[in-house]
């Protein structure tokens, strides 16, 4: 007995412990059922109401207190509203706990009311009550069938369509699944086995936290689910007047989709959710919201969204100027022939290695067998991916001697490695995912466009220091060779780095593999589900790589926007549960990362599938000959098939062979994935005797049930057969789960050959000896409980090597996280207007405090009137000898002193127009445009007429604030976005200098900053405390009515302004991008005029070169 087991034997295992835990809430259910089970339909209904209002009453008084703050901030002086939002906060967080403890309370309550509202639908085809408001809304909308009004009752059917099919209610909340809805409750994972009843078990939790009235989220992994799952449980709240929606049903920043926010429970897919506080982020008025706080949130198949796609980041982006301006189009064709060249070259090595080993071994050479081994090498590194190599790797003593031949060259630092990829044109590692050039390679290319220095970087730093040194020069031309020294480098690298993304796409990336063309377009694969990753786009120009290699359209360059992780906004939500059939094995990571514990809930009927061990080939040619005898066999016994894979190669090649036995299949994969829940729901018949055969990627269909007929069962119910093991176990379970539901017999087998990649790269070379010492023939396979559990060991260390990359990768992601919740949040001050004020102070205070403290005294006077524009407070004598922060603080209370009185002034002049304008053409204009100046530019406020005229023009005051904060918060975070990408990447060179790039990220994030802060902070204190509105008056101008997403219009007509005006364009393109699943994506790239170079004449004509004139600022 392992030490495991024997302690699980003395304290019970984690599952029994929680079991136990949870079982004392379950008894008060059984005992509040009956009560609930006598109510009539309106005393159940009645009973939801009286819960709902215990509930909200719990957190009234604090709700009540923070109202009255609120209505009383405006009166408050600016310096003291601090302690007044904080002393809000904490009320909401007592709110909160108040909120919690209720539930808890009213918990058996409300699970038995719930679960008999289950009953009443499932025993009754008409369950009739009295018709509320609600009930006439719900009847009014034609998506509702399950309603009628009848008079003044209201009609429950249960029978209802939901995702495109007539369903009729049938299922009844059985015990195991009050023990999960307790755990979802309980902001847990719920592990629960497939068919369990995973969404039926949700409406448990989703009921209760509803009550609140702050919304539940619902979220799921595609939009199918999402619409089907509102519709199909709707009813069951809906009876008790919660209202449910699906925001995948509209359109992004629509009325309907924050209507959908509104609702008690609102069902979304991941993306989403995460798109819609991006989106939220970019408003430029509060009426463009549409997400509440985030409450509450389950997150079905939470293993597949918080740890497969949780790194992966929602960018809300937009083109560039010149962005399709770009060379992966001219320098495809070049590296199809260097690519050619190579795989001549490794076709020709692998012939020499198997001739020389061959050879040597025959002859007991050992010169002759390492040169064989050597050229083997050679074709390993020039193209791992090569299918003949691969197979020939899983002959006998092969890829021992490869990595024999490999640790020697690797040796002191890869010492040797130079001699052995001497003749290579690039090398490829595909543990790295890495392509690159040797110098044989950029010879080649040098050839062939007859130019030696066309890919190769410049020494940039000698040329500097050269240029430095040189003699005769005045300081106008070396500027001039200076810019052209660094536009030079900076063409280089372009060119360098699209050479490699080439490269990395011919060699890396494989075609229906990794991603497929569909409708001229590359879209990337989802590798766990085989489904398409919509709007999805490799970064860093790997993407545009690959739609040059498949000649399609090259998409224009974007620029980022808005950009967070699936992980880092579900860590967002005030309380966050998940359900899943998988989770046991990541439980380690999903603690670590979001504190959420996996509790295993035992199935509600034993489990009899039976699971055979790893059926091990040598060759991949064997086993998929394996894999179609043991499908016809199954098929042929009565039994439908289920046989996994892990891509949409695998899959077709599968089916070829089929239809080459003439046997009649289905096929789900991401070319396929409408067809989803159709080809999945027929995957438990049985045709005429014969079993239908469905080939899937291992996880595509989950939230669908494999049904079974009477029949099937009889003949040994589902096989499931996985043509490969999957680098993660979680995956192959969930394979594994597809049969056995509910106490269903079934079977699971994997079969698997020594050149699959978990093998190759983990664990071929232990079973290849076992396998060629026993002499074991081809076609004959190993199949032993020894050799399944040697597999899943490997399988085990590549999980923890990839948690230990998502780990790593989290803290890089954190540093941004970070930066991001702070300018959110200032962002969401000025959007809302509440703490402005006290953001603005607190700005003021950051530049006096930093212009005292860092300055003598001639430069702060100057600073003073710069920034501040107002005379430095104080004379020489005082500045050098008093405190500083006494010095600043009386500074601060000056400059505070002066922007009230310019806010003041600008009340003022405005106050007698608007209230002119109001008075005798009110009925004309609705928002008008004021216009305001900092010396430098005018700035035109569109301003609601009625709430300027209301506040005495005070309104304008704080409109302008809000949109110079604004403005400026998005253009400098826009730039910081883009620093920090490129940060992430120039940091990996650190490793180069023995240091870690992940310390060197984080400091330089911090200077990234720090500068952007003090840039933001100088630009909004400097138009602030210069704003006046210009004397000159000219008559009033309308306001355009409120286009929620377009900024204001800045009146400047220099360069920079233009170039203003089409990022704003850009961005309003992208927060108006509809990302749902299925909606077709304008690729038609935004082409901006083109910018002169920096020594090109000046458009104005004045005779100056560009940089010195309009364009000094861009240089």
């Amino acid at each position: 007995m392992s030490l495991t087991k024997f302690l699980q034997s003395l304290f019970g295992s984690k599952s029994t412990r929680d079991m136990k835990l949870i079982l004392p809430l379950v008894e008060k259910i059984k005992a509040a059922y009956p009560e609930i089970k006598a109510l009539s339909n309106d005393e159940l209904r009645n009973k939801t109401n009286e819960i709902k209002k215990y509930v909200q009453d719990a957190g009234k008084e604090e709700r009540e207190k923070i109202t009255e703050l609120r209505s009383n901030i405006e009166e408050i002086p600016i310096d003291e509203r601090e302690d007044i939002f904080n002393q809000i906060d904490k009320l909401h967080e007592d709110e909160l706990k108040k909120y919690e403890d209720a539930l808890t309370e009213v918990l058996p309550v409300a699970y038995s009311i719930v679960k008999d509202t289950a009953r009443r639908l499932s025993e009754n085809e008409e369950t009739v009550v009295t018709a509320t408001k609600f009930d006439r809304e719900l009847a009014s909308d034609p998506n509702k069938d399950f309603i009628t009004i009848d008079g003044d009752k209201a009609i429950y059917h249960n029978t209802w369509t939901a995702g495109g099919n007539k369903i009729t209610w049938n299922m009844i909340h059985y015990d195991v699944q009050l023990f999960g809805g307790i755990v979802l409750h309980q902001g847990k994972i719920a592990e629960m086995a497939t068919g369990e009843g995973k969404t039926l078990v949700a409406t448990l939790p989703v009921f209760l936290n509803a009550l609140t009235g702050n919304g539940v989220h619902m979220v799921t992994v595609n939009d199918y689910l999402a619409k089907r799952d509102s519709e199909w449980m709707g009813p069951l709240y809906e009876f008790n007047g919660l209202s449910v929606d699906c925001i995948d049903k509209h359109r992004p920043n629509s009325p309907e989709r924050r209507k959908a926010y509104q609702a008690d429970i609102t069902f979304g897919t991941n993306n989403e959710f995460g798109f819609d506080y991006l989106r939220d982020n970019m408003a430029v008025s509060p009426d463009d919201l549409v997400q509440r706080e985030h409450n509450y949130a389950i997150v079905d198949e939470v293993d597949s969204v918080l740890i497969d796609d949780a790194r992966t980041p929602l960018i809300i982006s937009g083109p560039v100027p010149k962005g399709d301006d770009q060379m992966f189009e001219e320098y495809q064709p070049l590296v199809e022939r260097l690519y050619e060249v190579q795989r001549k070259q490794a076709t020709e090595y692998l012939a020499d290695a198997k001739l020389k080993i061959t050879e040597g071994t025959n002859n007991n050479d050992q010169k002759t067998l390492e040169q064989g081994f050597l050229s083997l090498f050679r074709s390993h590194k020039a193209l791992p991916k090569n299918k003949p190599l691969i197979k020939y790797l899983s002959e006998e003593g092969i890829k021992a001697g490869l990595l024999k031949t490999e640790e020697f060259y690797m040796a002191n630092n890869n010492r040797e490695m130079p001699k052995a990829v001497e003749p290579l044109y690039f090398v490829v590692d595909e543990k790295l995912n890495s392509a690159d050039l040797t110098d044989k390679g950029t010879d080649w290319l040098a050839k062939q466009v007859k130019d030696k220095t066309l890919f190769v970087l410049p020494d940039i730093t000698a040329q500097l220091s050269s240029l430095e040194n040189e003699k005769g020069l005045s300081d106008q031309e070396r500027l001039d060779k200076k810019d052209d020294l660094f536009n030079h480098y900076a063409v280089q690298s372009e060119r360098v780095h699209t050479l490699q993304q080439l490269l990395k796409a011919y060699t890396m990336f494989n075609k229906d593999d990794e991603y497929v063309v569909m409708d001229g377009e590359v879209k990337i694969v989802d590798e766990q589900t085989g489904r398409i990753m919509e709007g999805r786009r490799w970064s860093d120009g790997l993407h545009q790589a690959i739609e040059a290699k498949e000649h399609v359209k090259v998409e224009a360059a974007t620029q980022t926007f808005a950009t967070i992780t699936l992980q880092n906004y579900f860590r967002m939500y005030h309380k966050l549960a998940g359900m899943t059939g998988t989770a046991s094995t990541e439980a380690g990571e999903l603690w670590d990362i979001y504190k959420l514990d996996v509790v295993e809930i035992p199935t509600n009927r034993p489990i009899i599938r039976k699971d055979l061990d790893d059926r091990v080939y040598k060759t991949q040619r064997e086993k998929y000959k394996a894999v179609i005898d043991e499908v016809e066999a199954m098929r042929d016994a009565g039994r439908p098939v289920l046989v996994g894979t892990t891509s949409v190669e695998i899959s077709e090649l599968l089916s070829k062979m089929l239809k080459m036995r003439n046997i009649p299949h289905n096929v789900l994969n991401a070319k396929l994935h409408q067809k989803e829940a159709q080809i999945v729901a027929e995957a438990g018949r049985s045709v005429d005797g014969k079993g239908v055969i469905t080939i899937a990627t291992n996880m595509a269909g989950r939230g669908t049930d494999i049904k079974l007929t009477p029949e099937v069962k009889e003949a040994g119910g589902l096989a499931i057969i996985g043509t490969e093991r999957h680098e993660s176990r979680r995956v192959d379970r969930q394979l594994r789960g597809r049969s056995g539901r509910q106490g269903d017999p079934g079977s699971s087998v994997f079969y698997v050959s020594l050149e699959d990649k978990l093998m190759r790269l983990f664990a071929s070379e232990r079973i290849a000896k076992v396998m060629d010492r026993l002499g074991f023939k081809d076609g004959e396979r190993i199949e032993s409980p020894m050799i399944s559990k040697s597999i899943e060991r490997a399988q085990k260390k590549v999980e923890e090597n990839n948690f230990g990359i998502r780990k790593h990768l989290l803290e890089y992601d954190d540093v941004m996280n970070k930066q991001r919740t702070v300018i959110y949040e200032k962002r969401r001050h000025a959007l809302m207007g509440e703490r402005i004020g006290m953001d603005i102070s607190n700005v003021i205070w950051d530049r006096v405090l930093n212009i005292v403290m860092n300055n003598n005294y001639k430069d702060a006077s100057e600073q003073f009137l710069k920034v501040l524009s107002m005379e430095i407070p104080f004379d020489a004598d005082e500045y050098e000898n008093n405190n500083k922060e006494d010095e600043a603080e009386r500074a601060y209370q000056e400059a505070i002193a002066s922007f009230k009185r310019k806010a003041d002034r600008i009340q003022s002049v405005a106050w007698p127009i608007i209230k002119e304008v109001y008075e005798n053409q009110g009925q004309m204009y609705e928002r008008i445009m004021v216009p305001i100046s900092d010396g430098k530019g005018v700035y035109n406020i569109p301003c609601n007429l009625k709430e300027a005229y209301d506040s005495e023009a005070k309104s304008v005051v704080k409109q302008f604030e809000k949109v110079i904060m604004l403005h400026i918060i998005d253009e400098e975070w826009k730039e910081n976005l883009r620093q920090l990408d490129e940060l992430r990447h120039s940091v990996q060179n650190a490793s180069y200098e023995q240091k870690d790039p992940l310390l060197v990220f984080k400091l330089e994030s911090v200077k990234a900053w720090d500068t952007m802060i003090d840039e933001m902070n100088t630009r909004i204190t400097g138009i602030l405390m210069r704003a006046q509105i210009p004397d000159t008056q000219e008559e009033v101008h309308e306001a355009a009515p409120e286009q929620h997403s377009q900024r204001y219009v800045e009146q400047k007509d220099d360069i920079e302004a233009e170039q203003e005006r089409a990022a704003r364009q850009a961005q309003r393109v992208a927060r108006n991008q509809d990302t749902r699943e299925g909606t077709p994506v304008n690729h038609v790239p935004y082409r901006a005029e083109k910018t002169p170079r920096p020594n090109d004449p000046c458009p104005c004509g004045s005779g100056k070169k560009f940089k010195n004139c309009h364009g000094r600022n861009l240089f």
